[in-house]
């Protein structure tokens, strides 16, 4: 995108245009080049608001589609606004839900604070010239007076021209009182930290225009927003989630991601590469397309190489030809010490201990016929394993995940 003297130096419209570029909305309409026409009168940065809210682990390259975007406004020599909902994750964004999200215990939303700030400086600019990292917890823990003044704001029949509440509403199923007042406290931190635009996903469209209204009911001017596509999962159907187990992470291992990617529909390609890498279908020495194939592998090795290393994604083909497509093991196996009870080792236990899997999930892949130890497929019901036949051998969980395991 250039420096900042390059983003200074160009036209306003034409700078909002580029900057806009994969967008779904860029709302109001010649907003942005008008603040950006703002900012530069007045020789600062524009403020870019993102909220993220801390209620999982980890980020994937879904929310990689708008970090992306954000890191295009910092190239450009714009300020980013990175907001952890750590309090507005006690309270659950009810965005696309048709039930209140379960609460999060105050020590696993500070967990995860942590590791989303880490992972999401893997896409951003960490220069703080160029990113402002802020809790919301530091405006949103208020006394009840200021409560009221931000309920003051918005009406309900506002908050029901919203599409979920509208259709739980119509349906008469219940809305708590909780889920009404997220949008309220999201638009309050545009307020808090003075947003010029704000970005999110097209889930958030409602939540980042009420945030436009609550500004000027506090006497600023509203901000601009930008709502940028879903990207789908590795299932090429659903809005990548973790809980749906279709998502592919940005600190995945260098392997994972390749296979991952590898595993997606051929008609899910052309999305990624455009929401992903800003970038169409690779073409071949003559200039022809390549074909399905050579272009899903040009597309891990990209994704790899953009998150990891272009040493990284190279390794990480190797791998993939040699255990996916050879059969073969890989050439580094970890080990993993196994607990023996009445003789046996049970294998569920140790597929999640190890995998991050479920006990339900690891014995679903065993009956699937998804998991090797040694040479032999474990038969389905075979949860519990002689442990001199487990000793030393390599245990194979679908086609990425290994362990040699060592009795304890």
């Amino acid at each position: 995108m250039g420096n900042a003297a390059d983003g200074d130096e160009q036209d306003p419209a034409r700078l909002a245009a580029e900057l806009a570029l994969g967008a779904v909305d860029s709302l109001p309409e010649g907003a942005l080049a008008e603040k950006l026409s703002e900012a530069r009168s007045e020789g600062r940065q524009l403020r870019v608001k993102l909220g993220i809210d801390p209620t999982a682990p980890d980020i994937h390259l879904g929310h990689a589609v708008v970090l992306r975007k954000l890191r295009a406004f910092q190239d450009a020599g714009h300020l980013v606004v990175l907001i952890v909902g750590d309090y507005t994750a006690r309270v659950g964004d009810p965005s696309g839900r048709s039930t209140l999200r379960p609460m999060l215990s105050g020590e696993e939303i500070d967990a995860n604070a942590a590791t989303f700030k880490e992972q999401a400086l893997r896409i951003l600019d960490p220069d703080p010239a160029r990113l402002e990292l802020r809790r919301n917890s530091e405006w949103l823990d208020m006394a009840l007076v200021e409560l009221l003044e931000l309920l003051r704001t918005t009406t309900v029949a506002q908050m029901l021209e919203r599409d979920d509440f509208d259709k739980r509403f119509s349906a008469r199923e219940p809305i708590s009182m909780l889920e009404l007042l997220y949008p309220l406290l999201q638009g309050y931190d545009s307020v808090a930290v003075r947003s010029d635009l704000e970005l999110g996903g097209t889930d958030q469209k409602f939540n980042l225009l009420l945030g436009r209204d609550i500004q000027r009911a506090y006497g600023q001017p509203g901000q601009a927003i930008m709502t940028m596509p879903i990207l789908v999962g590795t299932d090429g159907q659903r809005k990548m989630s973790k809980s749906l187990q279709n998502q592919i992470g940005v600190t995945d291992a260098p392997e994972e991601m390749y296979g991952k990617t590898m595993s997606i529909p051929d008609q899910a390609m052309p999305e990624y590469r455009r929401l992903l890498l800003g970038e169409p279908a690779p073409a071949g020495v003559q200039g022809d397309l390549l074909s399905a194939r050579d272009q899903k592998r040009a597309l891990a090795r990209a994704l790899v190489a953009w998150l990891h290393s272009a040493e990284d994604a190279q390794a990480a083909e190797r791998h993939f030809d040699r255990v996916i497509v050879a059969g073969e093991l890989p050439e580094e196996v970890q080990e993993a010490t196994v607990a023996v009870q009445d003789g046996s080792v049970h294998l569920p236990a140790v597929i999640s201990a190890e995998f991050g899997l479920s006990r339900s999930e690891a014995r679903r892949l065993i009956d699937q016929g998804a998991v090797i130890l040694g040479d032999v497929e474990v038969q389905a019901g075979e949860y519990n394993v002689a442990a001199e036949r487990a000793d030393g051998q390599v245990l194979r969980v679908g086609g990425r995940r290994f362990r040699r395991l060592r009795v304890g």
